[in-house]
């Protein structure tokens, strides 16, 4: 099998799924297609709508300790919290990111399904998840973490695309880079462009995953929906779920 890599996920974090869950489906046209029972044991739940060919997940963390409390407690809520990709050999990514200092954290084996989830401490702003699932390469093929039928709830009439992954650091550079290394891409000045959607880095007070940047049908009827459901809009952008949603 050739080696490829795309953005498959997004995942943010909250306190609770509501209203955030229903507030992005309101504001961006988008519907949920699962909610996957197998996160409770980690403390979780969560709900996924599809974003075109891009799952956009948020989990919410329903018992102390977890490590989603533990990052919405140090990052006060603030930054998305995990990027996941598929590939079409999560171990062999998971050894080179292994090499260069960065820990597993988990390997999820639930077949047809396998995935390699990274330490977010050695990935730096957030958790990095590489995953297969064997005999679907196609990327509206099957794909267990957004259920049986995920196609299905795709919507364009409003959102019709997630283009684009900011991320701050300090040293954005120095970011990119790390980032480059562990996915395997080689950073075209401050960012990181896969073949559907790009990484892009940039300065910032602390390591995060800042913003999701959008293609919609209507930029102002999109803004005009954020402000009436009481979301601080400012330019082409709004706050939700930890992150800045900017659209174009």
């Amino acid at each position: 099998m050739a080696p490829y890599l795309r953005l498959r996920q997004i995942c943010l974090v909250a306190p609770h799924l509501a209203p955030v869950i229903s507030d992005i489906a309101e504001i961006m046209g988008l519907a949920v297609c699962y909610r996957d029972g197998n996160v409770a044991k980690y403390g979780l739940e969560n709900a996924l709508l599809p974003v075109d060919t891009i799952l956009l997940e948020v989990v919410a963390p329903f018992q102390d300790g977890t490590t989603a409390a533990r990052f919405i407690e140090k990052t006060g809520g603030r930054g998305g919290y995990m990027a996941i990709f598929c590939c079409n050999d999560p171990d062999e990514r998971g050894r080179n990111a292994n090499a260069l200092g960065v820990r597993t954290a988990n390997v999820i084996d639930h077949a047809p399904y396998h995935g390699v989830q990274l330490h977010p401490r050695d990935c730096r702003a957030a958790f990095i998840e590489f995953n297969h699932t064997a005999g679907s390469d196609d990327i509206l093929g099957p794909y267990p973490p957004a259920g049986p039928d995920w196609q299905k709830f795709i919507r364009k009439d409003v959102t019709q695309a997630l283009t684009g992954v900011e991320m701050q650091s300090p040293d954005p550079q120095g970011l990119a880079e790390h980032w480059g290394k562990i996915i395997g891409v080689e950073p075209v000045g401050a960012d990181l462009e896969l073949p559907n959607a790009s990484f892009r880095f940039v300065k910032g007070a602390s390591e995060i995953m800042s913003a999701l940047e959008f293609r919609v049908a209507d930029v102002a009827r999109v803004l005009a929906t954020a402000k009436a459901r009481g979301g601080a809009v400012e330019g082409n952008a709004f706050a939700l779920g930890g992150v800045t949603f900017r659209l174009s």
